[in-house]
């Protein structure tokens, strides 16, 4: 049993249910919803689901924590997939659950910024934001039940990095509560502030382990007038990258989505969701879906490029979304995968990066490699080539169940795991690209950061945590 969480003290429960109220906290009988994995492989644990309702509860929580030296895990929208919102092994947590700091505080029209708390629901950001004739890119399969918070507590990714980056370049300003109580207030929607440490990049990224991030200041964009998306079905990733070169040339800064998806991939999503089904009349090794937006004619320098790309011999095939209902039928294709995986039955979901210009290798070393451990794995990749984070899939042979492999071959998952890793760092990678490290991969930080950086980052966790009561035992382990 791991020892980062103490045992609370009867005194310290009996003061969090004081100070919160009956409608404040959560008994083990309530615990079901904050313990669950969305994967399936772990089942948390907790002596209390503490439920905040502003920041000087928030404040006054971690107080008391401090002073009795118990754990703290943060609690989102609980779609974290690296174990980092929940504890796995130890029942001494407290799970500080922010969903009722879910307010839209402020709209700075002059600023096109938005204030919110951190428990407010992505999908609900994206709304208010159109309210104001607005955006807000952040975007991402899980983003119904995903919360802001524990979006920038992982710098979220998804599917429209390319043109608006991760969270953290879509975050202006924060207001979070430090590990000895204190609340930082820098809120204010500034585009330049040069006043030494960056604490807001410091606690964006952080997963918890340095603060509780309860509200932030968020960049809004315009609304472009016309979007366009198209599926091109392409010979292999390398064709696919010449694709996206050809058509950064064209129409770059309008670019906000590829998608790389695999004729493998693409029959997964197919079989498992028979509604759904490819537009080409053939099968094709790989695809692209790509995504852009500008103003009033853009949609004729879209369809310039794709049949540029297309009259180039870049492209095998392609189709243009002519209505929304079209563009929703090719997003399902790819939106559905991660479910067509789990009900494949994979046995290692992998999210890591590489340099734009390896991803045609790193997928090539990936596969022998996975090979030379069994050549009967089938593998799955795919994802956002325009930042370089591919996902790799892996599934036992054909006939063969997740259960009965795990069963036959255990010994087998760690070396795949560790085999993408090691193809990654090969290719000038990161092991983790947008999901975090959580207590799941905190093992491969250790080996696969230098140790100069590993000193950094345990020096800063010391200097701000010296009790180590914010999610210990996530992101980085204990020595």
């Amino acid at each position: 049993m791991s020892s980062d969480f103490p045992l609370p003290a009867p005194a310290l429960l009996e003061a969090l249910k004081s100070l919160l109220g009956k409608s404040g906290w959560r008994g083990p009988e309530q615990f079901a919803r904050y313990m669950d994995d969305p994967r399936g492989r772990f089942t948390g644990h907790a002596t209390l689901v503490v439920m905040p309702s502003d920041t000087a509860q928030v404040a006054s929580i971690v107080k008391l924590c401090s002073h009795y030296g118990a754990g703290i895990v943060t609690y989102g929208g609980g779609t974290g997939v690296v174990a980092g919102q929940i504890s796995p092994d130890d029942p001494n947590a407290i799970v500080l659950s922010l969903e009722r700091m879910n307010k839209i505080r402020a709209f700075h029209a002059a600023d096109n910024a938005l204030i919110v708390e951190a428990g407010c629901i992505l999908e609900n950001i994206h709304a208010e934001a159109l309210k104001h004739d607005l955006q807000f890119p952040l975007a991402m399969a899980s983003q119904g039940s995903c919360t802001i918070g524990g979006n920038l507590a992982t710098n979220a990714g998804g599917i429209r990095v390319v043109r608006y980056g991760n969270a953290r370049d879509l975050c202006l300003g924060i207001e979070a509560v430090l590990p000895n109580g204190d609340i930082l207030q820098e809120l204010t929607p500034l585009r330049k502030n040069n006043t030494g440490y960056d604490l807001r990049h410091l606690l964006i990224g952080s997963e918890g382990t340095l603060g509780i991030i309860t509200a932030a200041s968020l960049a809004l964009s315009p609304v472009e007038a016309e979007t366009e998306t198209a599926l091109a079905a392409v010979a292999s990733p390398a064709q696919a990258l010449a694709l996206f070169s050809q058509l950064r040339k064209s129409i770059g800064p309008n670019l906000s989505a590829l998608e790389l998806m695999s004729g493998f991939g693409m029959d997964l999503v197919t079989r498992h969701f028979p509604n759904l089904q490819p537009p080409f009349g053939q099968t094709h090794p790989w695809y692209l879906l790509v995504e852009a937006d500008g103003g009033v004619g853009f949609s004729a320098d879209f369809h310039a490029a794709m049949e540029q790309g297309f009259e180039l011999g870049l492209a095998l095939d392609a189709v243009i979304a002519q209505s929304q209902g079209q563009r929703h039928d090719l997003w399902a294709l790819r939106e559905n995968t991660p479910e067509a995986n789990k009900a494949e039955g994979a046995v290692c979901n992998s999210d890591t990066s590489v340099p734009i210009g390896q991803i045609e290798s790193f997928i090539s070393d990936t596969h022998k490699a996975l090979a030379a451990i069994d050549p009967g794995l089938r593998v799955n990749s795919y994802g956002h080539i325009g930042d370089g984070n591919i996902h790799h899939n892996v599934f036992p042979a054909e006939g063969t169940t997740k259960a009965e492999y795990i069963k036959q071959e255990a010994g087998n998952i760690e070396k795949i795991r560790m085999a993408i890793n090691k193809v990654t760092a090969a290719h000038g990678g990161s092991i983790s690209a947008e999901h975090g490290i959580g207590r799941l991969k905190t093992g491969d930080l250790a080996t696969f950061a230098s140790p100069e950086k590993m000193r950094a980052l345990r020096a800063v966790k010391t200097a701000l945590d010296p009790k180590n009561i914010m999610n210990p035992g996530a992101l980085l382990s204990r020595d």
